[in-house]
């Protein structure tokens, strides 16, 4: 079937400004920073902001995949829901989840769970499986030494993994696992089943030179009757107008899910992108700061992200400014571009109130709609 989005993109260049915040901690919990341009800018990686988009679509209404080590466990429990005996369930379970994962993350939907588990139903719960020898020991003369390690690991055949794989290719992830198809999946153990993610992510880096600061606070006993405080501690902080940059690349979340529920999708990423914070430090700290400015395109061609290299000064805060170095960015590529631009539309969010971030996901989807073209 032919792709009608293949090539067209969705870019959001999103401008947003943070008061006194730790929005993403690093290993000694001082906010993530970066060297751009030669100064210090703040930063917040691209995983974070990942992670509370995924979590934000399950309040747009979308059901999520689960991303977990205890396979087995899922797949056990829903084998005995199909009616298996809890000792032949826990079988079934090592030996699929071995399948797909061995003590690693693993993306999975519900699904896929009941597609496993009534594989294993249509074998009566035993699984065909084969042994494999696995051995510690070292070699010698090119032959193996027998040793106390020696185990035996049941997995299934190489045909019946095959077939298995299959089945699971051919579920598409849009009722029960959007975010997989957004953001992807590897599957070291079995590449087949590896899932290109749709939505590519920038670490959000400041427009600015941002320096960390240092707060210094106190706390009191309160039944303490000496004077002074009971405990002293430190923690860093920063501000910054952050730009993100995030992708959507509508061909390849059409080949995840099929072709099916591409406007709503769309519409639920949209939404959840401009709700979605980081989390650290909000009780604190709070960030619950908005977008200020977004400029998003739609295109065929090369995605096209802002560097920054030349960090903004302030004017009356450095939101004002850093909108227009975006825009002068942006329309100097258009030009330099030419023909291999590919622009679609060309959307600007948050200038004044005529546009809703309801208007701006309904208009997104209608490209959908009509095949990734405007």
């Amino acid at each position: 079937m032919n792709n009608p989005c293949e090539r067209t993109v969705i870019e959001f260049h999103i401008l947003q400004s943070f008061p006194v915040t730790c929005l993403n901690r690093d290993d000694v919990g001082a906010p993530k920073s970066a060297i751009v341009g030669g100064v210090p800018r703040a930063r917040v990686s691209s995983q974070c902001w990942k992670r509370q988009v995924r979590l934000a679509l399950h309040d747009c209404g979308i059901k999520l995949g689960i991303r977990t080590k205890r396979v087995a466990e899922l797949v056990s429990k829903r084998c005995v829901e199909l009616g298996a005996e809890q000792a032949l369930a826990q079988e079934c379970g090592a030996v699929l989840g071995a399948m797909l994962a061995s003590d690693t993350l693993y993306f999975i939907t519900d699904a896929e769970v009941t597609i496993l588990a009534e594989y294993a139903q249509k074998h009566n719960f035993v699984l065909p499986i084969e042994t494999k020898k696995e051995s510690k020991g070292k070699k010698k003369n090119g032959e193996e030494e027998g040793n106390e390690n020696d185990k035996k690991t049941p997995a299934l055949p190489k045909a019946e993994v095959t077939l298995l794989t299959k089945a699971l290719k051919e579920h598409k992830s849009a009722a029960d696992g959007l975010d997989i198809a957004l953001f992807g999946r590897m599957v070291a153990q079995n590449a087949d089943l590896n899932i290109q993610g749709a939505a590519s992510f920038s670490h959000a880096i400041s427009t600015h030179r941002v320096s960390n600061e240092v707060e210094f606070f106190t706390a009191l006993d309160d039944l303490q009757k000496e004077p002074g405080s009971a405990h002293m501690g430190s923690l860093e902080f920063n501000s910054a107008t952050y730009y993100r940059y995030i992708s959507l690349d509508l061909g390849q979340l059409w080949e995840n899910l099929g072709g099916e529920g591409m406007e709503s999708a769309v519409e639920a990423f949209t939404k959840a992108l401009y709700v979605a914070v980081p989390a650290a430090r909000q009780a604190t700290q709070s960030g619950a700061c908005p977008w200020e400015y977004a400029r998003v395109l739609v295109r065929k061609g090369q995605r096209l992200q802002a560097p920054f290299d030349k960090p903004v000064r302030a004017k009356e805060g450095f939101l004002q400014p850093s909108i227009d170095a975006l825009n002068a960015f942006i329309d100097r590529q258009k030009k330099l571009s030419g023909s291999l631009y590919g622009e679609q539309k060309d959307i600007t969010f948050g200038l004044d109130l005529s546009l809703s971030i309801d208007d701006l996901a309904q208009s997104l989807a209608e490209v959908v709609h009509q095949g990734g073209a405007a």
